[in-house]
């Protein structure tokens, strides 16, 4: 039986529960994080935080805990649940208020969820065979009404170009921007490698800036590599040598064929096997001890 912890209190998870009439579950009006553990350490604690932190004040919401606070539910919940190696998901909501949109009326505060499990993004043998992924017809959020950089609850946009990717026979989906931009994956960040120069969709295409994708631009540069964040489409992606994907919960996956075009010689190439190794190697020696 796992332990939850929910605004104060850690609880069996059967006994772990929130109001019908949070925000969060009528809305989804919160924010959230994923985070990795790898042997007992939380990698990148710090930087979830402040993004975590950023998204519910663009949000007009104030969390009650300090940083540091929140930095130890997340190592309590991960030491409470005898995890080494995990997945942390922290979920902030708006709270409980009543069927209006008025976020005044959560007069409560915040639900405040962490949870420290395992995950797995994908099926192990697909990072050593490589991802057959396709272009969805889902375009990525924009930021007229919502930064991307927002971590929001409301993850329906990326839920729908999933399940394109699942009716395709497919694991992933990439996404566009209004203009046909790559955007992103439905839970990752795309990568792609041509002519030895690494590139990346830049923030303005309506991306969420993802941790492990800084991660991997830092890795890059400090081996050498040229890294450019860029507008890429369609075609860039088809003449790709290698194009491979990023996420708390991914890690590092590459991308062997998309929408039927074969990548490279189609088999995972060594750029994207050298950030893998060199990204699984930081994450065990660097973190938040718990």
């Amino acid at each position: 039986m796992s332990v939850i912890y929910v605004n104060g209190k850690f609880l069996p998870s059967e006994e772990a529960m929130i109001s019908v009439f949070d925000h969060g579950f009528l809305y989804g009006d919160g924010v959230f994080e994923g985070i990795r553990a790898y042997s007992g350490r939380i990698f990148k604690l710090e930087e979830h935080m402040d993004r975590l932190y950023d998204s519910a004040k663009a949000i007009w919401m104030d969390i009650p805990l300090s940083k540091q606070e929140m930095m130890e539910v997340c190592a309590g919940s991960c030491r409470r649940n005898g995890i080494v190696d995990g997945y942390i998901r922290l979920v902030v909501s708006r709270g409980v208020g009543d069927l209006g949109l008025d976020p005044r009326k959560c007069d409560r505060g915040p639900t405040i969820v962490c949870i420290a499990a395992t995950v797995e993004a994908f099926p192990e043998e697909l990072y050593e065979k490589g991802l057959k992924v396709i272009t969805a017809a889902t375009r990525r959020t924009y930021g007229e009404v919502l930064a991307p950089q927002v971590k929001t609850c409301n993850y329906l946009p990326n839920i729908m170009a999933k399940i394109e990717a699942i009716t395709a026979g497919m694991f992933e989906a990439i996404c566009m921007s209004r203009e046909g931009y790559v955007s992103e994956g439905s839970g990752d960040n795309v990568f792609i490698v041509k002519d030895g120069v690494i590139k990346t969709p830049h923030p303005a295409a309506g991306i969420l800036k993802g941790v492990t994708r800084q991660t991997i631009i830092d890795l890059a540069r400090s081996g050498n590599y040229v890294v450019e964040e860029t507008f890429l489409n369609r075609y860039d992606l088809y003449t790709a040598d290698e194009i491979f994907l990023t996420g708390t919960g991914a890690e590092i996956i590459p991308v062997i064929e998309i929408d039927s075009r074969i990548i490279g010689d189609g088999t995972p190439g060594p750029v994207s096997r050298e950030m893998r190794k060199e990204y699984l190697e930081l994450v065990r020696r660097e973190g938040y001890q718990f």
